[in-house]
């Protein structure tokens, strides 16, 4: 079993530009998985995580709703923000500077093959994140992410969730808000979930900014723990 995951940070760079990267990337080890079927042979299957920071942007999964965009497209360019519908899981989604997104393309039957479990992980990867800051962080109980206050009238969420899975390989994944103009969730209904809030880490720290680069490297950290695998930077 190849537990390496290959490690990139893409920067800031355009939505539509990374989805169809990890398309490829995904397309990549799915082909060789049913070579590998058809053949016989054992050809090994790579991992990858990408980081990545997004322009304004907002993504409806394949079972979203439209409407749970508030804005219309001339609003969307006076915002300065795209829109995609896209095919991952979950509903509707803001991306923008300021979130670091992870994206992780993983040959799951390296580590397991249990897409419960998968999503558990990467939320755990967060929780021990944020609980590194000195935040108590959580699941809630029905819906998929990281919440502070779950349970509670105060609940926010600051963490989203959303993934594809074909032959046991991932893609899409994680997007934490870390120092997020939360303006930008005003024009949706986050997730479909209505009455419940978003929050940022430099909001919930009381700080004008995060260091994100040392956010990435506590992620990293956890996932690795986790997963019980190996980074190397590419």
């Amino acid at each position: 079993m190849n537990k390496t995951i290959q490690l990139q940070d893409l920067g800031l760079q355009d939505y539509k530009t990374t989805w169809e990267y990890q398309e490829e990337i995904f397309k990549g080890i799915v082909d060789l998985k049913i070579q590998n079927r058809r053949e016989g042979t054992n050809l090994e299957t790579p991992n990858y995580f990408l980081f990545v920071e997004h322009p304004h942007v907002y993504t409806l999964g394949k079972s979203g709703d439209l409407e749970n965009l508030l804005l219309n497209e001339k609003q969307l360019e006076a915002k300065g923000a795209t829109f995609y519908k896209i095919n991952r899981g979950g509903d509707i989604t803001y991306h923008g500077p300021g979130q670091i997104v992870g994206y992780p393309i993983l040959d799951l039957e390296h580590f397991f093959t249990d897409i419960h479990k998968y999503l558990r992980f990467l939320e755990e990867s967060i929780i021990l994140t944020l609980q590194e800051y000195g935040l108590e962080c959580g699941r809630s109980e029905g819906e998929t992410g990281v919440w502070l206050g779950a349970g509670t009238p105060f609940a926010r969420k600051i963490c989203a969730l959303g993934v594809r899975a074909s032959r046991w390989v991932t893609m899409h994944g994680l997007a934490l808000n870390v120092n997020v103009d939360l303006g930008y969730f005003d024009n949706i209904i986050p997730c479909g979930i209505r009455g419940k809030a978003v929050t940022s880490l430099n909001v919930e720290l009381g700080v004008e900014k995060v260091d994100e680069a040392e956010v990435k490297a506590k992620i990293v950290k956890h996932f690795t723990q986790l997963f019980e695998a190996e980074f190397v930077a590419k």
